[in-house]
């Protein structure tokens, strides 16, 4: 891959310190067109054995289609941080099936 593919599929980058670890939020390109975001956690390690000092990785990739949700259930683990409520989960209602659907329709009066 030449320089000119790679600024293609990379769009956007903020790198955020946040001590001993980075946080590094890449918006990056399929070849179809299709923007995604990577998350990206490094650590800086040292090697007690060998003296040396390394970055391990852990890398997260967010689909657009999954943004909102995402970002839902992030601000609910925020809230809940803050004030000890549990919040609602979040519902990813196109995996519903019509059954369920059905139920939220019924009138359970007696």
């Amino acid at each position: 891959m030449d320089n000119k593919e790679q600024r293609k599929e990379e769009l956007y980058s903020q790198a955020i310190p946040a001590g001993k670890r980075r946080y590094f939020f890449d918006v990056k390109e399929t070849r179809g067109g299709d923007k995604f975001i990577t998350i990206t956690e490094s650590r800086k390690m040292f090697d007690n054995h060998s003296g040396e000092v390394y970055f391990e990785k852990n890398k997260m990739f967010l689909y657009k289609e999954d943004f909102e949700k995402f970002s839902k259930g992030l601000q609910n683990a925020f809230s809940f941080i803050e004030t000890g409520i549990v919040p609602p989960p979040v519902v990813d209602e196109s995996q519903m099936d019509d059954a369920d659907h059905r139920l939220d329709e019924i009138d359970f009066k007696y």
